[in-house]
């Protein structure tokens, strides 16, 4: 059997935490490929809002297995914490969860290096989450660091103690910064991490797969703030796009079936970078407002703009998307039109092309009708407005791709399949 991706066409925050709870049903394992609690998947059942940042978005589903990958980076305080805080409202975790014992290991002295690195920047900050992501990887590149696998060693705290020196005094010499750590938390993690289960990730999905089970690989953040394709420097430290499902769970790559692509109505970004189609204006102000677009992990307010179709064709283009998901079509319904970027006026003429300077990229705008209509009630394509359908096959024309599902609410029962 192939292995599904399902992954962010933007910024992040499209949604992908409430697209993989509703199609996990047709899965027997879904699998985190990269990132670290720097992702916030935001899941609404029956009107009780999750916040998943390093489990995989199917654990509500009691028949499904969620893989923790080696590609992520994982936080055992954040991991300890998910855990409790999913168990203390009757999700049942450890007996459907394996975490891989080669993903990394992010420590406290990470997340200070990260806050140090920031502050350090003044006001060329990239945007970090401070979650100890980008030094975790560092490490990780560096062949510094520890891994799950670890932690069952008679001298795992031999070398906690070593990595630990290593980055305080980088914290006192370059940076600068001042500090206190507080080891007890952490090594109390540790321990509840050796309570749950862990495994081979690469050997238990081939031996998977072979067996003819069904495997949905979860991305994290966004195909643009890929760290090879994203807005370079103000993108993540992992490879966010399908080909990172590869190395992040350790399938080959002719394993790979559908990839399904998700994006929002509009556009969000958090954190600092270049983004074209931004609104500073009341009317990015109205949609953030009507989108509640305020960050899952680190509560900031999301920048908000209209819809890039040259951005989306091209993360449609590098990922090999064969299925396109949107959300938050509901968000736009109060206004009387939008406008939707088709083209770049760029220093070397216009183009449809995602320009590698997106600072001094200028969007060209079509203008289209809105629904105005309230379409949290929608259940199926026939309740779906026209003015929408235009607005989508405008979508699935430019790209060249079909819509396979359309959100216009937050619960899982506001998501529905969609065939043009």
């Amino acid at each position: 059997m192939p292995v599904d991706v399902l992954l962010g066409l933007q910024w992040g925050d499209e949604g992908k935490g409430k697209i993989v709870d509703v199609i996990t049903p047709e899965y027997d394992i879904v699998a985190r490929f990269q990132g670290g609690p720097n992702a916030g998947h935001t899941i609404v059942i029956d009107g009780k809002k999750f916040v998943l940042h390093l489990i995989p978005s199917g654990i509500f589903h009691k028949n499904t297995i969620n893989l923790i990958g080696n590609g992520v980076v994982i936080d055992p305080i954040t991991l300890k914490r998910e855990v409790e805080q999913l168990e203390a409202h009757g999700v049942e975790v450890r007996d459907k969860m394996l975490v891989s014992e080669r993903a990394h290991l992010i420590l406290p002295t990470h997340k200070l290096l990260d806050a140090a690195s920031e502050a350090s920047k003044g006001d060329k900050k990239i945007g970090s989450t401070l979650r100890g992501i980008g030094p975790t990887y560092m490490d990780k590149t560096g062949r510094n660091g520890l891994r799950v696998g670890s932690i069952k060693l008679d001298d795992f705290e031999e070398r906690y103690h070593f990595l630990k020196a290593k980055h305080t005094r980088m914290l006192d010499e370059l940076y600068h910064f001042e500090y206190t750590i507080e080891d007890n938390e952490f090594l109390e993690a540790i321990e509840f991490m050796k309570t749950l289960k862990t495994c081979k990730g690469e050997a238990y999905l081939a031996d998977a797969l072979a067996s003819g089970k069904k495997v949905l690989a979860e991305g994290a953040q966004g195909t643009l703030l890929d760290i090879e394709f994203g807005s370079y420097p103000f993108v993540t430290s992992s490879n966010t796009i399908a080909a990172g499902a590869c190395i992040g769970l350790g399938v080959p790559p002719q394993s790979i079936g559908k990839v399904f692509g998700i994006f929002k109505a509009y556009c969000t970004r958090v954190g600092s970078g270049p983004f074209p189609t931004e609104l500073n204006d009341d009317m990015g102000e109205k949609i953030r407002k009507a989108g509640s677009e305020f960050g899952a992990t680190t509560g900031r307010p999301r920048r908000t703009g209209w819809l890039d179709l040259p951005l989306l064709k091209f993360a449609v283009r590098i990922n090999g998307v064969t299925d396109l998901i949107m959300t938050k079509a509901d968000v736009l319904s109060e206004l009387e039109e939008i406008q939707v970027c088709t083209k770049y006026d760029t220093p070397e003429g216009i183009t449809e092309n995602a320009p590698f300077d997106l600072e001094h990229a200028t969007p060209i705008y079509e203008k289209h009708g809105c629904w105005q209509e309230d379409l949290t009630g929608c259940r199926s394509v026939e309740q779906v407005p026209a003015s929408l359908k235009s607005y989508i096959k405008v979508v699935e024309d430019y790209l060249n791709v079909p819509m396979t599902y359309l959100s216009v609410g937050p619960d899982r029962e506001q998501i529905m399949e969609y065939t043009s």
